[in-house]
């Protein structure tokens, strides 16, 4: 009997094949009392050592496969194995402790990678965990003498069925026989999401217990697209599947002609299609999927991936080679966006029941202006280079707001006494993700250059619930009329006052919500690179006028979330 198993799309495309089950090997220890610890020392650095010319000679197999880009995390795996605050934990845990090798790695590494997990409005940084996990368990199974298990020795057609999957595990995937990735853990920028999407195989991560589910050999269908897994298909679901695969195709290479194509709806009304990105790094897809600009460029990257505050010169650098890349493109950057939930080790936060909500983003950059001129300033000299726009993050009231424009302007005017001009191309704008800011729109739209709705936040702050927790993932309702409401509110107001509208959370790239936002006159939409090409293409098949008509009957006439999702159905025939 066929079971369907919901996770999340992390790859576009649809696979056919059995699956292959990869099972970890025991690395179950018993922890015990050492009394030599210099020799158990001396273990830990014979198991780094040999885990660091493993992932070199993983990294020089893979250079047939992957770009210098994708490569990278395989230097980061190194520099995390030669990291001396990381090796002085693990020493200190075996002289002051007395604990064996093994169980020293396993604390420490569990530290690390608890503290990344925990960063749950940075994707990007909670996903590093991975990476400390991966180290861990090289590092493990050379202390206790087992071998990990290795992908090079598949020879036929099969889907990856995994509890997670490795860099190291993905670098050895041949994409002619790995038909489909599916794991129990993961989000979109997991490795095994992007991995997968640069190898074009299909993806579906985050099922939380597939792998209790499968067995070897078992014929299994990963739609990518839907984040769907069938388990025992029908010979009717397959034949099924294996259509939507063709039009799959049809539609990519579809895709494909319009990279350099402007974003235009059916009855040509223009907007932007721009992307989100994490790192410098992340450019290159972007300019691959031919995005209109950067409508979020998270800069907390900078400061959460060191372990030191970064110098203006070193911001200065990674904003520059972003805007210089861009190509004359347009680049938002938001200003420092981090929490009591995402410590920095030279920045010491208080412990907070609810950091969400408490002390994070503009708050601390307001009252540390010694953290907070360093980047302003580092954007201004930045700006010269190429298009630039900042947007302060958190903002609730009009003095916040004039509070960070108050000290952008002494940075700009002291940069001027050396550079005149220096700065004033640039655009101030400022993210609306408070519901308070949502209501007061009309007042602030009066201070700033532009708007970008946070939908991420905005939600979790609307419905008053917390969008890591799954007991009450069903308020994650973004087509609720009353929040389309509060949307719309925001946008109009920004025109009044003739400023651009953009959105850069999920919202921006998701099908039945755009159609709304085209008919709110939303200008911007910001999302996943991966997403812009479907976007565009969906967009020039709307009609702006046929939007507004949908999103009226949805504001005034739905009650529910379904309500609006069935509407856009049946009135744009969108499936």
């Amino acid at each position: 009997m066929s079971e369907d198993i919901q996770g999340i799309a992390a790859s576009d495309g649809i696979g056919i094949a059995p699956a292959y089950l990869l099972t970890e090997p025991d690395l179950s220890y018993q922890k015990h009392k050492i009394t030599n610890p210099t020799q158990e020392y001396q273990r830990v650095q014979r198991a780094f050592s040999a885990s660091i010319q493993d992932i070199q000679q993983i990294k020089e197999k893979a250079k047939k496969r992957l770009s210098d880009k994708e490569l990278d995390v395989f230097d980061a795996h190194i520099a995390i194995l030669s990291d001396p605050e990381m090796l002085g934990q693990i020493r200190s845990e075996i002289n002051d402790l007395r604990v064996n090798a093994e169980e020293a790695v396993s604390k420490v590494t569990g530290n690390f990678a608890n503290m990344l997990a925990a960063m749950r409005d940075n994707e990007y940084m909670q996903e590093r965990a991975t990476d400390v996990r991966d180290i861990a368990k090289r590092t493990l199974s050379h202390l206790l003498g087992r071998r990990l298990p290795s992908l090079t020795a598949i020879t036929e057609p099969v889907i990856i069925v995994a509890h997670e999957l490795t860099p190291s595990d993905t670098s050895q995937m041949n994409p002619k026989l790995i038909k489909g990735i599916v794991t129990d853990r993961g989000g979109r920028t997991s490795h095994a999401a992007i991995m997968s999407r640069t190898l074009r195989i299909p993806a579906v991560v985050g099922t939380d217990d597939i792998t209790k589910h499968i067995q070897n050999g078992q014929l299994m269908v990963v739609d990518g697209l839907s984040g769907h897994v069938i388990t025992n298909p029908s010979p009717a679901q397959v034949s099924a599947y294996r259509q939507k695969a063709t039009g799959f195709n049809e539609q990519s290479a579809e895709w494909a002609q319009l990279i350099d194509a402007p974003s235009i709806s059916k009855d040509g009304q223009r907007f932007d299609i721009t992307a989100n990105i994490g790192t410098p790094d992340d450019v290159n897809d972007v300019i691959k999927q031919g995005a209109d600009g950067i409508g979020l460029f998270r800069s907390e990257f900078l400061y959460m991936g060191s372990d030191h505050l970064p110098t203006e010169d070193e911001q200065f650098q990674a904003y520059r080679r972003v805007i210089v890349n861009m190509q004359g493109k347009r680049v938002v950057v938001r200003t420092l966006d981090i929490g009591g939930d995402k410590p920095l080790p030279f920045l010491p936060l208080p412990r907070e029941m609810n950091p969400f909500l408490g002390y994070r983003a503009i708050r601390i950059c307001l009252k540390h202006p010694e953290i907070f001129k360093p980047q302003l300033r580092a954007l201004i000299r930045a700006s010269q280079y190429g298009p630039l726009s900042i947007m302060f993050p958190m903002i609730a009231t009009v003095q916040e707001l004039r509070q960070a424009k108050r000290i952008f302007n002494e940075c700009k005017a002291e940069l001027q006494e050396r550079q005149p001009g220096i700065g004033d191309d640039i655009h101030l704008g400022m993210m609306v993700e408070i519901p308070l800011a949502a209501i007061n729109a009309e007042k602030l739209a009066r201070e700033v250059d532009f708007f970008s709705i946070g939908t991420n936040d905005l939600i979790q702050y609307s419905f008053a619930a917390d969008r890591g927790s799954d007991a009450v993932s069903y308020l994650y309702q973004p087509l609720n009329p009353a929040f389309l409401h509060l949307l719309k509110n925001v946008i109009d107001a920004g025109h009044a006052h003739h400023i651009p509208v953009a959105m850069c959370g999920e919202m921006a790239g998701d099908k039945w919500a755009l159609p709304l936002l085209m008919g709110m006159g939303l200008d911007d939409y910001s999302m996943s690179s991966t997403s812009v090409l479907r976007t565009r293409s969906m967009m020039a098949k709307l009609d702006t006028k046929e939007c507004r008509h949908v999103v009226n009957d949805a504001i005034t006439n739905c009650a529910t979330n379904q309500e609006v999702k069935d509407l856009v159905k049946n009135s744009l025939n969108i499936r």
